[in-house]
């Protein structure tokens, strides 16, 4: 048995990120953060609500959801992707041990870093970047560059490339337990859940919660890209609108009703996403 064999999965798999990272410091005054809709179930429980009840934010594999694919799972993509990227340091971990998903917001958008994956995120304290590794582009895409908070190139490798916006993040893999009352700064929440079942919910959990100013896509905006994610979710996203207009909480009540495709409501989502908020700015 080698001393690196009794180390934590945590420990082995930053370690061995470490061994393949390359470039300068991140720059300390950037922050990690975990995109995703906060008026989606967690089981059978509101996703803010579970966080208040568990006090901890667990992977896909601990939750069974996602805003990406859903293939957490022994021998599932994601599984596989882990243990390509981690040096199998998880294989044999139980789920609860795995790390969570995030990116690194390098641009400093108020929308965080990844908004393809949802409206709200959390805002992660400093403290947790000598705990994270990093790589880019996206982990499905079988990357080849990776980073940890002392040595990383990929803000310079994402800013060449041109891509959408909704897949520009520098993906982020938070290792340990990732424990809202210590490593959380804050929720930040779009405006449309103002006065709702979610507001309540984000009051109740440990941290402060900030809004940023808000995606909003008009009708007539939408139907000028039918081929972003086809003519059938401009369509669908017209259908659920209201007054001509999406918003992310018009999405998540279509969502409850159960009467449309999850998959294809994501895509409405990526197209709120893409074109109602003003990237460029």
């Amino acid at each position: 048995m080698t001393a690196d064999s009794t180390r934590p999965p945590h420990e082995r798999a930053i370690r061995h990120v470490a061994s393949l990272a390359a470039g300068s410091p991140v720059d300390p005054a950037l922050r990690v953060t975990l995109n995703f809709h906060p008026d989606r179930p967690a089981g059978r429980v509101p996703l803010l609500r579970a966080l208040a009840r568990d006090g901890v934010y667990y992977s896909q594999f601990v939750t069974g959801t996602s805003n990406g694919g859903l293939t957490a799972r022994p021998g599932g993509d994601r599984w596989r992707w882990e243990s390509r990227i981690f040096g199998g340091a998880y294989d044999e971990a139980p789920a609860r041990q795995r790390p969570v998903y995030g990116a690194l917001n390098y641009r400093n958008r108020p929308v965080g870093g990844a908004p393809r994956f949802g409206s709200a995120h959390l805002r992660l304290a400093p403290r947790a970047l000598a705990r994270t590794t990093f790589c880019y582009p996206d982990s499905a895409l079988e990357p080849a560059h990776f980073g940890v908070a002392g040595a990383l190139d990929l803000v310079v490798r994402a800013e060449a490339d041109d891509r959408d916006p909704l897949d520009d993040c520098v993906e982020a893999h938070v290792h340990g337990p990732l424990v809202l009352s210590r490593d959380v700064e804050a929720l930040v929440l779009d405006p449309s859940f103002r006065g709702t079942a979610v507001a309540d919910a984000a009051a109740r959990l440990p941290f402060p919660v900030e809004w940023h100013p808000g995606f909003r896509l008009r009708v007539d905006e939408l139907r000028r890209h039918p081929g972003y994610r086809g003519p059938e979710h401009v369509a669908l996203g017209a259908e659920i609108a209201r007054d001509g207009l999406l918003t992310p909480r018009i999405i998540g009540d279509a969502v409850r009703t159960g009467r449309h495709d999850p998959q294809a409501l994501k895509r409405v989502w990526h197209c709120l996403a893409r074109f109602g908020w003003d990237f460029a700015a």
